[in-house]
This record gives structure tokens, C-alpha cells and sequence, in this order.
């Protein structure tokens, strides 16, 4: 007998779709352990990657955006990631330099949607200050700020260059001016107070 009856004059099956030894529920479950996986993932990730964009020079607005666009982009390719953390880190830098890079001046200021990241946009300002280290980051040099943004992530110098396309004597430099420039920082607000 077919798997289709026409009892009733009709084409169509007669039963739930032949599933071959199981081999759509292995499919269904596999698809269930990545989207945990990658649930896991997000959670764990999405604001340390805000911090990571707001540490390069980034408003909390735009950072939020950049980390969402990216991790949106990181499920659509999570098979295809082996250091997703990695990953999600430098696309979400390149989507920052080419934003800072094709920005327009806008003369209005706005006040940004709310979001899941940034619940009060009025509270920014108060946000902002907690991060005693975000004037210190906005007075250093670009290369400078990007690469101790990358260290406060919890990269090493070695991980930094593999990211960057950068030796890592050129990190370890630029890390060490950086650090010098934090020390003067410091040293100058305690003489302010």
C-alpha cells in the first residue's frame, strides 16, 4: 500500500512524515544543543562585548547597537565559529572603526531608544561616570586605546596581535605607553584632590 490514501478523492499522506530511522529528531535535537549553546554564549558575552566597544571610544548607544548587529551575525554563522568569543570581538571593533570612520556630524542631539542593554537612556551620563577609566581611555592615542580595550577584555599581547594583524612587540609597546599614560593620569587626578 502507498503512504497516501484517496479514500477521500484526495492526494496527500496518509501518516506523520517518514522520519528514516530518526534522523529528523537527531536533526531537531541538534539544532535545540546549538541554540543553547549559543544562548549560553550570548549571555555570557553581550555586555563584556559592550564594555569592549564602550573601552574603544564608543557612546553606550552605539556600543549596544554594534554588539547586537554582531552577535546576530554570530548566530547566523555558530557552526561555522571556533573562538566565538574571539570572533564576535574583532567584527564588533571593524563595525566600530567603520562606523567611526563614515560618520556624519549630526547636529541634533536625540535621546536613544531603550533597550535590553541600556534600560534608562537618560542614565547614561551616570553610567559613564562609574567608569573612572573611560576619561583615561578617551585621552590615549587610538592604537593605544584599542589595544588596552582588548587587554581589560582579557586578551593576552600574543592574542591581541593574532586579532589585530599585529606583531606583538608592536602590542606590547603600545600596551606599555599605555600603561605609562594611565600611571600619569592617575598620578595628576590625586594631585587635583
Amino acid at each position: 500500500m502507498s503512504e497516501y490514501s484517496s479514500t477521500d478523492g484526495t492526494e496527500g499522506p496518509a501518516s506523520a512524515p517518514v522520519t528514516h530511522g530518526g534522523w529528523l529528531e537527531e536533526r531537531q535535537l541538534e539544532g535545540l544543543r546549538t541554540d543553547e549553546a549559543f544562548s549560553a554564549f550570548y549571555r555570557s558575552t553581550i555586555r563584556p562585548l559592550v564594555g569592549f566597544l564602550i573601552n574603544h571610544g564608543a557612546a553606550v548607544p552605539l556600543a549596544a547597537d554594534i554588539a547586537q548587529d554582531t552577535m546576530t551575525k554570530a548566530y547566523r554563522r555558530w557552526t561555522e565559529l571556533h573562538e566565538p568569543r574571539a570572533w564576535v570581538h574583532t567584527v564588533a571593533a571593524r563595525a566600530l572603526a567603520r562606523t567611526v570612520a563614515s560618520l556624519e556630524e549630526d547636529l541634533v542631539d536625540h535621546v536613544p531608544e531603550p533597550t535590553s542593554l541600556l534600560a534608562r537612556p537618560d542614565a547614561l551620563a551616570e553610567w559613564e561616570t562609574r567608569y573612572d577609566a573611560l576619561p583615561l581611555l578617551r585621552s590615549l592615542p587610538p592604537r593605544q586605546r584599542q589595544i588596552l580595550a582588548w587587554t581589560l577584555a582579557g586578551y593576552t599581547p600574543s592574542d591581541i596581535a593574532d586579532q589585530l594583524r599585529i606583531s606583538p612587540q608592536t602590542v606590547r609597546g603600545n600596551l606599555a605607553k599605555a600603561r605609562r599614560a594611565a600611571a600619569a593620569y592617575l598620578a595628576q587626578r590625586e594631585e587635583e584632590r
